[in-house]
C-alpha cells in the first residue's frame, strides 16, 4: 500500500494578517479530517501566556477550541521547544462552535528568529516529529497547513519542504512486507493506518503546491520500487527479473525500454562486463530505459547503475560474515530504475536515460581469475588483479557504450567500495568528478533532499596505483585510498563528457535490525533532474 498525497486550496486563509486569522482557523476547523496539523513559534507561545494579549495564532485557536490549548499548556503538553508536538483531541464543546476535525497536532518552530531555525535541516526535524505523530494509531488522513510552517523560512523553501515531507512520510509508510505479500514477513510488518496526507495552502503558494506534491510522490513511487528491488532475495532478483521488472514499467509509463542478452553484449564488444558474469549461470542483462520528455535532439541526462544482483567475490571470495547483504550490491541499479520511474510519473519535461549493465559475480570453474586480461569495449586492456572488485569492471564498458548517446551528463551510481564507507561512514554518499557545475548541482540536489554527497578527490596522482606490467590498467590500486583509485579507474573510461560517480556504498542499505534498502539516493537525483535547465 502507497501513501497518497493531495493538495487543497484555502485561498483566503492568512495567518500573517491578524483580521483574517480567527477566520482563517475556523475554515480549517471546520474540515472533516482526522488531524489537523499546525506549527507555532515560541512568540506564539509567549502570546498564550501573556494575559494582555489581544490576538495570536495559539490565542485564537483557544478561543475556537473551547479553552483546550490553555489547558494542554497547563498541564505541560506545548512547549516552546523546537520540533516538540502536542495533539489536542476533541471535546464535546468543539461541535456547538462548527469544529469538525478529531483531533489538533501543534508543532513548534521553536525561537523563529534565530537563523538556525530556518533552514532546511531544521524543518526536517519538525516534519519527522509531526509525522511520527500521525503514524502508528488510528490517524488514518492528516491536513497539514503549510502556510504555517513556512511561517519562520523564506516563500522558496515551500517546495523543498514539502517534497521533504512527502519524502519523510512516503519513508515512514514503507513495508517490505506489505508491498510483496509473497514473502514472509513479521506479524508487525502491516500496513500503516495513516494513508493519506493532504497539503492546504492559499492562493500565496498554491502554484507551488500544485507543482511540488506530484514531483514528491512521484520520487516516493520511485524511492518504494528501489527499495522493493533491493530488499527482494537474490534467488527472485536475477538479472532477469530486473530486465522483466523494467519491461513491466514501460507498460505503465511512457519509458521506452531495450534488454540486451549475452549474444547482443558479446556483439558490443563489452569484454571487461562478460568476464563478471561468466562465473553464473545466470545470464548477464544489459537494460537501456529512456524518457523522452524533452525536445528531439536535445542532450539526454544519462544515469548508469550497477547492477550485481549478488557478489560473492567470485574467486576473490567474500568473508561470510554478512553476505546475505550483498544482494543489495545491486542498488546503484535499483536507484536508477526508481529514478527513471519517477521522471517517467513526473512527465519531466527532460531527455533522461537510464543504463543498467545487470549480472552476478559467482565462484564456479567457468569464472574469471585473478591475473587474467581482458578487453573493454573502450579497447583498453584492463589485469583483473581481484575479481572482487568487479562493479567497476561492468561499469566501464556502460559508461563507453553511452557516448553513443552524445550525453549533457552522465552520473553513474554504484555500491562500489568499502573504502567509501569507512571514509564516509553511513551519513554521505561520496561524490567524484573533475567538473565543478556537476559538483556544484549535486551537492545543491543533496542539500535540498538531505540526500547528501561529500565530495572526495580524483587527482591524476592517484592513477599511479593503477598500473600494470602487462595491460593499460589493473582492476584495484591496493589498499590506499581505494574508493579514489576505484573513481580513478572509471574516470579512463569517461573523457568523452561530463561525468560524476556516487559511490553508495555507506548509504543504500542499512544493516542490523533496521536491515534494509534505503531508498537512496533516488531523492537526490530527483532533486538534481528537477534543477536541471
Amino acid at each position: 500500500m502507497t501513501i497518497q498525497f493531495s493538495t487543497k486550496n484555502f485561498a483566503q486563509a492568512d495567518f500573517n494578517n491578524p483580521k483574517q486569522l480567527k477566520a482563517s482557523l475556523a475554515t480549517l476547523l471546520a474540515q472533516s479530517s482526522d488531524c489537523l496539523v499546525l506549527a507555532y513559534s515560541k512568540a506564539d507561545l509567549d502570546t498564550l501566556e501573556a494575559a494582555k494579549s489581544k490576538s495570536g495564532l495559539l490565542l485564537e485557536l483557544d478561543r475556537l477550541l473551547g479553552g483546550s490549548v490553555t489547558h494542554a499548556n497547563l498541564v505541560g503538553d506545548l512547549d516552546a521547544q523546537h520540533a516538540s508536538t502536542c495533539v489536542i483531541r476533541a471535546e464535546k464543546s468543539w461541535a456547538a462552535s462548527g469544529v469538525k476535525v478529531k483531533r489538533v497536532l501543534l508543532v513548534s518552530l521553536g525561537d523563529i528568529a534565530a537563523a538556525s531555525a530556518r533552514s532546511l535541516s531544521s524543518y526536517s526535524k519538525i516534519a519527522r516529529a509531526a509525522l511520527k505523530q500521525l503514524s502508528g494509531g488510528s490517524i488514518q488522513n492528516a491536513l497539514w497547513f503549510i502556510p504555517s510552517f513556512a511561517l519562520g523560512h523564506r516563500a522558496d523553501f515551500i517546495a523543498e519542504e514539502v517534497r521533504l515531507t512527502i519524502q519523510y512520510a512516503g519513508d515512514q509508510a514503507y513495508r517490505f512486507g506489505v508491498r510483496q505479500p509473497a514473502m514472509k514477513f513479521k506479524a508487525k510488518d502491516k500496513a500503516d493506518t495513516f494513508n493519506h496526507l493532504i497539503f492546504a495552502g492559499n492562493d500565496t503558494c498554491v502554484k507551488e503546491l500544485k507543482a511540488c506534491v506530484p514531483e514528491g510522490a512521484a520520487m516516493v513511487e520511485g524511492m518504494n520500487l528501489a527499495k522493493d528491488l533491493g530488499n527482494l532475495p537474490p534467488n527472485i532478483c536475477t538479472p532477469t527479473y530486473l530486465g522483466k521488472a523494467v519491461q513491466g514499467l514501460s507498460k505503465k509509463t511512457g519509458l521506452k525500454v531495450e534488454v540486451l542478452g549475452r549474444k547482443q553484449i558479446e556483439a558490443l564488444g563489452m569484454g571487461s562486463f562478460l568476464s563478471v558474469a561468466q562465473g553464473s549461470d545466470t545470464p548477464p542483462q544489459f537494460i537501456v530505459m529512456r524518457h523522452q520528455g524533452g525536445k528531439a535532439g536535445e542532450a539526454p541526462i544519462v544515469l548508469v547503475g550497477k547492477g550485481i544482483t549478488f557478489d560473492t567475490g567470485g574467486i576473490s571470495l567474500k568473508p561470510g560474515e554478512a553476505m546475505d547483504e550483498m544482494k543489495y550490491d545491486m542498488c546503484g541499479a535499483a536507484s536508477v530504475i526508481g529514478t527513471m520511474y519517477a521522471t517517467a510519473l513526473m512527465k519531466l519535461k527532460k531527455n533522461v536515460i537510464g543504463v543498467i549493465p545487470t549480472c552476478e559475480n559467482m565462484p564456479s570453474g567457468n569464472a574469471t581469475r585473478p591475473g587474467d586480461i581482458v578487453k573493454s569495449m573502450s579497447g583498453q586492456t584492463i589485469e583483473i588483479l581481484n575479481t572482487d572488485a568487479e562493479g567497476r569492471l561492468i561499469l566501464c564498458d556502460a559508461l563507453t557504450y553511452v557516448e553513443r548517446f552524445k550525453p549533457k551528463a552522465v552520473i553513474d551510481v554504484a555500491t562500489l567500495t568499502g573504502a567509501c564507507i569507512i571514509a564516509l561512514g553511513h551519513v554521505h554518499s561520496g561524490v567524484f568528478s573533475d567538473d565543478e557545475g556537476l559538483v556544484h548541482s549535486l551537492t545543491k540536489a543533496g542539500h535540498a533532499s538531505l540526500d547528501t554527497v561529500w565530495r572526495l578527490p580524483l587527482d591524476a596522482a592517484y592513477h599511479e596505483q593503477l598500473k600494470s606490467n602487462f595491460a593499460d590498467v589493473a582492476n584495484i590500486g591496493g589498499r590506499p585510498a581505494g574508493s579514489v583509485t576505484a573513481a580513478c579507474f572509471l574516470s579512463r573510461f569517461t573523457e568523452k563528457y561530463k561525468w560524476a560517480h556516487l559511490d553508495i556504498a555507506g548509504t543504500a542499505w542499512k544493516s542490523g535490525a533496521t536491515k534494509g534498502a534505503t531508498g537512496r539516493p533516488v531523492p537526490l537525483l530527483v532533486n538534481y533532474l528537477l534543477d536541471q535547465k
